[in-house]
């Protein structure tokens, strides 16, 4: 079977994100890769529809806008991540007292993070998504002002970083992917880009 790595020899991989999170778990990958130049796109989605699809619509919905035109050889990868919890979702909290109310919430309870992620080049598209669920202790509200105080959990869904002091503390565990609860589902994502590229070869 042939490196993931040697399928893309010749292809250009932009990854059009903002998170320093998902840059360093695509890295990780040993996959190279460069960097999108920041754009807008209205983050708006149906209000019928179901939640556990917002991610994927919404990282859709990013690739097409995308204002650079794609080359033959590119590939570019968008993704969106969203906690859901009592039938809500949950996204970045809007300052303090946002984030100390969600973690409120989310406080001994299971939530789900779903990540959407989309594929395109020039003439195809195919996006998908991982589901992840999260199970949190019940937390004192001394631990969560702490977490908010020191880490600022501003641009997190959920206002929490899996991989920061909440996730040592306060997570009993965790079903599914846990780099997708960090905004990547690295080992899908490695596995739809070897058919991406498959498909593209064949076409």
């Amino acid at each position: 079977m042939e490196l993931l790595k040697n399928k893309l020899a010749g292809r250009r991989l932009i990854l059009a994100s903002q998170s320093p999170r998902r840059r360093e778990l695509l890295a990780g990958t040993g996959l190279e890769f460069v960097l999108a130049d920041s754009y807008s796109a209205e983050e708006i989605y149906p209000s019928e529809l179901p939640l556990h699809e917002v991610p994927e619509y919404l990282a859709v919905l990013k690739s097409e806008a995308y204002p650079q035109k794609l080359n033959e050889n590119d590939i570019l990868v968008t993704a969106d991540t969203v906690v859901i919890c009592r039938d809500r979702i949950f996204g970045k909290p809007s300052g303090y007292a946002g984030a100390v109310a969600m973690l409120s919430e989310l406080s001994g309870c299971r939530h789900t993070v779903v990540t959407g992620v989309a594929l395109r080049s020039r003439d195809m598209m195919r996006h998908f998504s991982v589901a992840s669920y999260v199970y949190f202790r019940q937390l004192d509200a001394e631990e969560i002002e702490y977490y908010v105080n020191t880490y600022s959990p501003y641009d997190k869904a959920g206002a929490y970083g899996i991989q920061e002091w909440i996730g040592y503390v306060a997570i009993e565990r965790i079903e599914g992917s846990f780099y997708n609860v960090m905004g990547l589902p690295v080992q899908s994502l490695y596995l739809e880009l070897g058919r991406f590229v498959d498909a593209l070869d064949n076409k």
